[in-house]
Formats: structure tokens, C-alpha cells, sequence
């Protein structure tokens, strides 16, 4: 029997799960023994794991999917330099980033209420995916899964922490005074028409450096870095580990309503997945001293502890 959702707080099967491990019962997880011992050691538990996801619907029917509009015109000249239409510069093709980062914060959202509910503090070990929803060619999975913990001891952040890092990668963070703030993700899109030129350079038999494409990956790359340092300035870190960066690369039939009709596009999608990290401060420990005791039996050390004993 379906459930009825308005689509605020937990998901009914969700929240199910969750009330099933705050009951007492046993807590699961995907950590390792090494992993466990680990973050046992630095004072957290693994209170149960923990997921979020949402099925976006992303529109690129019909014959103009505006979402990826090259936004070239030869202007009378069949060599004329060919843009990058970059997302982080406002190009159509900002929407559909913008599509992508509004599922993934929703899945994010809703694994960290699901950590709240069961008294956890953070999640470790957070993997996130995007995958075609099966039977349904326009709509994208966005899921991510973890493990929650909860610190041993009485300080709590005031708001749970998401992490790439495994139960080992955690231990080591804390134990050299950094602590995990959130998991990041940044998305950038360019496209790019391939020109005359540049369509010359393919066919040729020449070794050479094909110019158009090279600045392709290049300012796509440069963007995604530059929305990660973005994202994780916004949420307070000092640095950001990275977890991965993938580039995927692909070609497609040129869309713009004017320019250079019936050609082809080349359009490279850059995203970088990491966790912004912010140091912490702690008591230094008190140096340990030396005792050093003499050897010999001219009944010194007899006299010392005997002073000490009369104070």
C-alpha cells in the first residue's frame, strides 16, 4: 500500500526506515571493519546509514532544446571564431546546471534529515550518482547515500557535516585538526560549434593540435573549478579535498537558429565532487617529562625521596 507525500520532510518509506533504527535496533552501514574501528578512535559512532534522492524531469524535447544552443553565426565569414557557450557565463545552457544542482542539494537535503532524525551528527563515506531513470528517456535519478555518525562526547555541530571521506580518510582529517563541512558539487556545461576551420583541422592528415576542441576542455575544466572554490567559500571551509572529476565529452546536431544550419556542436560537461574542510583548534597536550634515575648506590636517590616524603 502507497503512502500519500506532500513532499516536505521525510519520504513515508523513509521515514519508516528511520523510526526502525531510532526503535533500538540494530544500525547498518557499508563501512569496513577498518573503517568502524576507525572512526571509533576518534570519538564518533555509526548510528545507521542513510540516503537521498529525487527523479528529476529534464526538457530537451522538440526541435530546438535551447538548453544546448551554441549561439554561433558565421557573420559572412565562413572561418570566423567559434565561442565557447560556458554556463558560468550565462549561456542557455545554464539552466540545465542549474536543473542538475537543484536535485542534487534536494537529495542532499533529505539524506541529512534522515541523519537528523537518527541523532547523527554527520555522514561519512557519501556517494553520490546521477543515472537515467529507467523506461523514461528525459528524466535523471539523483541519489546519494552514506553512513551517519554521532560524536561520543558532549560538543555537537550545530548542523550535520556531509562527507566523500571514508571511516579511515575521516579519522586521519580529524586526527590532524580538520573537520568535514559539506560535500560539494560543481557542474559546468560549454558548447561549441564546430566551424569550417575546425572541421578542416579533423580531416586533415596533419599532427596537430586541434585548437577548438583544446579550448573546449580547457574553459570547461577552468569554470567547474572555479563554481567549486565558489560553493565552498559560500559554505564557510578553509580548503576542499576532491573526490573526483570527470569530463565527459560528446557531439550533437548544431541547434542555433542562425549561423552555420545542418552542422554539428561538441559540447563538454565538466564536474568536480569534493568536501570543503575547516580546521579546528585543541588543547595542546602537556609535554611529558623525563625521570631519570641514577644507577649508582651512594644513597642519593634514598635522600631525595626522603625530602619528597617531609613535604
Amino acid at each position: 500500500m502507497s503512502l500519500s507525500w506532500d513532499g516536505a520532510g521525510l519520504p513515508p518509506v523513509a521515514a519508516a526506515r528511520v523510526a526502525r533504527g531510532g526503535s533500538g535496533g540494530a544500525w547498518s552501514s557499508a563501512l569496513s571493519a577498518g573503517e568502524f574501528a576507525a572512526i571509533r578512535s576518534v570519538g564518533f559512532e555509526p548510528v545507521g546509514q542513510v540516503m537521498g534522492s529525487t527523479v528529476v524531469h529534464i526538457d530537451r524535447a522538440g526541435p530546438y532544446p535551447g538548453y544546448l544552443a551554441c549561439g554561433y553565426t558565421d557573420q559572412g565569414d565562413a572561418f570566423s571564431v567559434a565561442p565557447v557557450a560556458l554556463s558560468g557565463g550565462g549561456a542557455p545552457c545554464a539552466a540545465l546546471v542549474q536543473a542538475y544542482d537543484a536535485a542534487r542539494r534536494t537529495a542532499l537535503a533529505r539524506m541529512n534529515a534522515e541523519c537528523v532524525a537518527l541523532g547523527g551528527d554527520g555522514v561519512v563515506a557519501a556517494q553520490l550518482t546521477m543515472a537515467p531513470f529507467p523506461a523514461a528517456a528525459n528524466c535523471q535519478e539523483f541519489q546519494v547515500i552514506g553512513t551517519a555518525v554521532r560524536a561520543a562526547g558532549p560538543v555537537r555541530p550545530p548542523r550535520p557535516f556531509t562527507s566523500h571521506l571514508d571511516g579511515l580518510g575521516f579519522a586521519k582529517l580529524l586526527g590532524a585538526g580538520w573537520v568535514p563541512v559539506d560535500l560539494l558539487v560543481a557542474t559546468s556545461i560549454g558548447v561549441r560549434h564546430d566551424n569550417s576551420a575546425t572541421r578542416e583541422m579533423a580531416d586533415s592528415w596533419a599532427n596537430q593540435q586541434m585548437d577548438g576542441w583544446t579550448r573546449l576542455v580547457r574553459v570547461v575544466r577552468a569554470d567547474a573549478r572555479r563554481q567549486l572554490r565558489r560553493h565552498g567559500a559560500r559554505h564557510g571551509g578553509d580548503g576542499i579535498i576532491l573526490s573526483s572529476a570527470d569530463l565527459r565529452v560528446w557531439e550533437e546536431s548544431c541547434v542555433s537558429r542562425t549561423g552555420d544550419k545542418g552542422k554539428r556542436d561538441h559540447l563538454a560537461e565538466s564536474t568536480l565532487v569534493g568536501t570543503t574542510i575547516a580546521r579546528f583548534t585543541t588543547t595542546p597536550a602537556r609535554p611529558r617529562t623525563l625521570t631519570v634515575m641514577p644507577l649508582n648506590d651512594d644513597g642519593a636517590l634514598r635522600r631525595r625521596l626522603g625530602r619528597a616524603a617531609d613535604r
